[in-house]
């Protein structure tokens, strides 16, 4: 019985601290694609391709109807109208913000060497509303940008290998026109691929660079719940007849890898205390068979059957409680420690130590399982005890 007490207790804690990583990963990933792309991006405007159909009515008559094709919209490029685009999507509850973006591909270089470029022309007061870029200033200010014309911002990334440094002046070329701008701030998402290529710049001198006089590229959008982003797209593609590409759909293929692992914890960790489940079966079923004639005994003074089981599953209940009141505890001391442990990772997000996420449901899971395991072992057991006849157990005769 204290071997499966303690199979039960590792069991609860290891199941609440893999969770606790996992979902704290997944949730600081959320947050860093939430505060870099936004939760909705307004894209291309499109326009639907009629289909016409016929429906036969009772009368035999044929009645014809057009409906609309998602799958074969088609596009055309940006987003020609931006200002009227977001006074009319921050009319919607759920949206906080907006920022217009005009993007282009460009050549980057520093006396050393020469690197490819995306460039991002914004109007800083209101990107900063969208993402969090203010806080993701490593090197220089976001004040000396603001007040420099001509001033950019470089991903960490991408100033490394050009070796640049905040107030050197670089050269950005756009198929052969070509003009010189000053580093005012270094950023640093933590993302690889955007702090390798991201250059953000003044709207007005994005649109001198890349000649596009009019219009944007997209849109950025910030919600208030970011959880209704796939309900809030479909509003705004039927409001503004543009795409609009909420965050679960942009990062779909790590959004399933993240919940696979946590399923794959589950299963692992789970198997702790399945295998505590089946010692504790195995120790309750041979108590049974020792003491066949004191079960005989406690039935012939008139103990009933169900008496006699809930002795063995009240053994069961007070393991269990034990058990996960003990994996409680070390759950949670092992997800604090775990939470000041260095690591640096850098690559779909930055930290630079383990990343939790205390969540009540962490622990009601654990316990749910370890519930189901213990008392599904403690029932067979039980029930056997139950059935053993006084008369039999004298005669000797009983199974």
């Amino acid at each position: 019985m204290f071997m499966s007490l303690c199979g039960i207790a590792f069991g609860v804690g290891f199941f609440i601290v893999t969770q606790a990583q996992l979902s704290g990963f997944e949730e600081f990933f959320i947050r860093t694609i939430l505060g870099t792309d936004g939760a909705i991006r307004i894209e291309d405007k499109f326009q639907n391709t009629l289909s016409q159909v016929e429906a036969a009515s009772s009368s035999e008559q044929s009645t014809s109807f057009f409906v609309a094709d998602r799958g074969n919209r088609r596009y055309i490029q940006g987003v020609e109208y931006p200002d009227d685009l977001r006074e009319a999507v921050q009319k919607l509850p759920n949206v906080s913000s907006t920022s217009a973006v005009l993007k282009g591909r460009v050549e980057v270089q520093s006396p050393l060497r020469a690197e490819p470029g995306q460039v991002y022309g914004i109007v800083l007061n209101d990107h900063i509303s969208v993402s969090d870029l203010e806080d993701q200033i490593v090197f220089g200010s976001l004040e000396s940008f603001r007040e420099t014309p001509t001033g950019i911002l470089l991903g960490r990334k991408l100033a490394d290998r050009l070796q640049a440094r905040v107030g050197d002046s670089i050269l950005i070329d756009n198929r052969g026109d070509q003009d010189r701008y000053r580093v005012c701030a270094v950023y640093e998402t933590g993302v690889s691929d955007i702090d390798r290529v991201r250059i953000f710049m003044h709207l007005d001198q994005a649109r001198s660079l890349l000649k596009r006089p009019h219009g944007v590229t997209f849109v950025q959008v910030s919600l208030f719940d970011r959880d209704r982003a796939e309900y809030d797209s479909v509003v705004i593609e039927n409001l503004v007849q543009h795409s609009a590409a909420p965050w679960q759909d942009r990062e779909k293929v790590w959004l399933d890898v993240f919940k696979a692992l946590q399923v794959s914890a589950v299963i692992t960790v789970s198997t702790i205390i399945l295998i505590s489940g089946l010692g504790m079966f195995n120790t309750l079923v041979m108590i049974v068979m020792e003491k066949t004639r004191e079960i005989a005994i406690l039935r012939s003074m008139g103990y009933s059957r169900a008496d006699i089981s809930s002795i063995f599953l009240w053994q069961g209940a007070i393991v269990l409680v034990l058990g996960v009141i003990l994996g409680f505890l070390l759950g949670a001391g092992v997800t604090y420690g775990v939470s000041h442990l260095p690591l640096r990772v850098r690559g779909i997000f930055s930290t630079d130590s383990y990343v939790v996420e205390w969540s009540a449901f962490h622990y009601l899971w654990a316990a749910i399982t370890a519930s189901f395991i213990v008392m599904f072992a403690s029932f067979a057991p039980a029930r056997r005890a139950a059935k053993l006849v006084p008369g039999d157990v004298i005669r000797g005769t009983a199974s």
